[in-house]
């Protein structure tokens, strides 16, 4: 008991400090600022485009490596686990080698179409799918190893294609993962600030988000830094419990 009711303390009293030390009376002005009200647009816009390209991408993904018994899996299995570990601003660094106006990908993409990712908002939704990926595939994989592939070989003796085997069995049997990967990522995307920031700068209306804009604002103006901290943890949570409600059915 001891151990639990101080990791529950350790996670509870800095939320808890950081609500008695907001200025309650100056948190509608701080709210409503323009600044404040562009970067969560922003974010809210970049997580949501993200975590629909992390769906895209990563469905196909978890389920070849939950599936598909292949040489090399597990090196793609630990790749795609790299960004869960990897710091922040080192990701931002990898994107801007890879993406930046002269990085591999990035230099031919300019020199041929006069487009750039860094500093702009397709920037920062590229950092997000970045970071956030590996939660969806993660879950996601684990819902398919769960959920057994008989139902797909039964899908296939009845004369279903692949495509129908995959979107009418094998996708709602992995739902839950589905959506537990799709919370995460978008959860993971809302609050990313160190890729986001050295990738893209932080440029308001184009690539300041949420995060960043706490970040500039602390170093002038704490008790607005807190208020702007408290619409994130609102937000957060809001999004995280409406979404298990109505998904997974839980009180």
């Amino acid at each position: 008991m001891v151990p639990a009711v101080l990791a529950t303390l350790l996670l509870l009293v800095p939320l808890v400090a950081m609500v008695a030390a907001a200025d309650w009376q100056a948190l509608p002005g701080h709210l409503s600022s323009p600044a404040a009200r562009d970067a969560l647009r922003l974010s809210l816009v970049t997580s949501t485009v993200a975590i629909a390209f992390c769906l895209l991408l990563g469905l196909p993904l978890a389920w070849l490596l939950a599936r598909v018994d292949f040489r090399g899996r597990g090196a793609v299995r630990a790749l795609v686990t790299v960004p869960l570990v990897l710091p922040p601003v080192v990701a931002g660094v990898a994107l801007r080698s890879a993406f930046g106006r002269t990085g591999v990908i990035g230099e031919p993409l300019l020199e041929w179409t006069g487009f750039a990712f860094p500093f702009t908002t397709y920037g920062v939704v590229l950092a997000h799918v970045f970071v956030s990926m590996p939660f969806v595939v993660i879950a996601i994989e684990g819902a398919l190893r769960s959920a057994d592939p008989r139902y797909d070989e039964a899908a296939a003796t009845l004369g279903a294609t692949r495509w129908t085997t995959f979107r009418r069995v094998t996708v709602p049997l992995a739902m839950p993962g589905v959506i537990a990967g799709t919370v995460l990522g978008w959860a993971r995307s809302l609050g990313e600030f160190g890729a986001t920031i050295t990738f893209n700068g932080n440029y308001p209306g184009t690539t300041q988000t949420m995060p960043t804009l706490i970040y500039v604002t602390r170093q002038s103006d704490q008790a607005a830094a807190i208020s702007l901290s408290l619409l994130m943890l609102l937000v957060s949570v809001g999004i995280l419990v409406a979404l298990r409600d109505h998904w997974l059915g839980t009180p």
